[in-house]
């Protein structure tokens, strides 16, 4: 399949979508504590995609029967909310989309509830910095694993991580997954060429331990097998006209995280 290139007036249709993810997942980080349960923050979302008009990716997507995914420690991605109320020093990571006109945002985060241990802010701060070297690397002219590199380079600098093998970004559009798959390890130089009008959710997925993986009898839950706690960061970005980034689901662009890389962000959108 082909990788989706968009034009200006569609990439703003996608900054519309990436601003009600980007807004929802800020009142989400908010109600994020100890005693919260994560159907109660499934709750939220569905309210402020209600009060911003816009439908959810997830909800029914494959079956999946929620409009976020809430994963808890050693739950890495695609945990389903429940009533288990939200414990003190718990990771918990939050993935949702939302959609405008047909178009589609999506993003993640992960953040620790109450009582911050050091190791496990490390393992979040890795993720999350690993995401956006990824997204600066993502340049117009790059080649597609140069944004896979520049992931697994950072998380390696960091420390003894696993990066997840079997999930990664993947193109963003007309459809919350799309072409190509962007791995987040591997050799740089490869893949398809990166060009102008095309968009990619980058998305990072560690942990303290193995990389390895199994999915729940939900058979949707993706939990490490050593048990070990997980991180999860996700923004979409694209590449405009003027041949520079711009972040859809940040609310600055990634003006602030990009620019500290000496990326300067577009102006376009």
């Amino acid at each position: 399949m082909a990788i989706q290139i968009k034009t200006l007036d569609q990439l703003k249709l996608m900054r519309r979508a990436g601003l009600v993810v980007g807004e929802t997942l800020e009142i989400l980080r908010e109600a994020i504590k100890p005693g919260v349960t994560t159907n109660h923050l499934n709750e939220i979302a569905v309210k402020n995609l209600k009060v911003n008009k816009a439908k959810p990716n997830f909800l029914n997507y494959h079956g999946y029967p929620a409009v976020i995914c809430a994963s808890v420690n050693d739950e890495i991605v695609h945990g389903i909310p429940n009533d288990r109320p939200i414990k003190d020093g718990d990771i918990v990571s939050i993935d949702f989309g939302a959609i405008i006109e047909g178009w589609h945002g999506d993003a993640a985060f992960s953040v620790i509830a109450g009582t911050v241990d050091p190791e496990d802010q490390k393992l979040l701060d890795t993720c999350e910095q690993s995401m956006w070297e990824g997204i600066a690397a993502g340049k117009v002219g790059a080649k597609l694993t140069d944004i896979s590199y520049a992931i697994e380079k950072y998380i390696h600098s960091q420390g003894h991580y696993g990066i997840l093998r079997e999930y990664g970004g993947h193109g963003i559009g007309t459809e919350m997954h799309q072409e190509p798959h962007v791995l987040n390890f591997g050799a740089a130089g490869l893949g398809p060429e990166l060009k102008v009008g095309m968009a990619l959710a980058i998305e990072p997925m560690i942990t303290r331990g193995s990389a390895k993986t199994k999915v729940l009898d939900d058979e949707w839950t993706v939990v490490s097998q050593d048990g070990s706690r997980g991180a999860h960061f996700e923004n979409s970005f694209a590449l405009l006209e003027d041949a520079k980034p711009f972040v859809l689901t940040s609310l600055d662009g990634g003006k602030e995280k990009l620019g500290a890389l000496g990326i300067e962000i577009s102006n376009l959108i």
